[in-house]
């Protein structure tokens, strides 16, 4: 289902935003302060997920990041994560394949509700297509 892979793309930068403590370096790029995260460790705390997942809803409390990354998640779904550097981008793949596998229906919420006019959603999947180097 296409929409799926849509919604996956969405909560993948979604997670790579907030593990990067989601504030900018320069306007051009993400900060690089988080790039050695254990993201399988992440992926592997379905609590935390759900969490950062019904704050980026509207539909529960949100910390602090969770709050920055509602305020950043825009702007990374409109550039299809353009401010990432390599070792970001491949992060991010990989969230978008475990979330893919894992929680796809929540994706498609997600998709839904950061993109319901499906403006971004061709850049979107470019940046699912593209082969990523680690």
């Amino acid at each position: 289902m296409m929409n799926r892979n849509y919604s996956v793309v969405f909560f993948a930068l979604s997670l790579l935003i907030l593990c990067l403590s989601i504030t900018c370096r320069a306007a051009d790029q993400y900060t690089t302060k988080y790039d050695n995260i254990d993201i399988d460790k992440i992926l592997g705390n379905e609590r935390v997920l759900t969490q950062y997942f019904k704050c980026l809803m509207g539909e529960g409390a949100c910390t602090n990041e969770g709050r920055e990354l509602k305020r950043l998640l825009p702007d990374a779904i409109e550039t299809g994560c353009s401010k990432c550097n390599p070792k970001q981008r491949s992060a991010a793949k990989k969230v978008m394949l475990h979330m893919k596998s894992k929680r796809s229906q929540q994706w498609d919420r997600l998709i839904n509700k950061y993109d319901p006019k499906s403006v971004h959603r061709q850049r979107l999947q470019e940046f699912l297509n593209e082969k990523l180097s680690h």
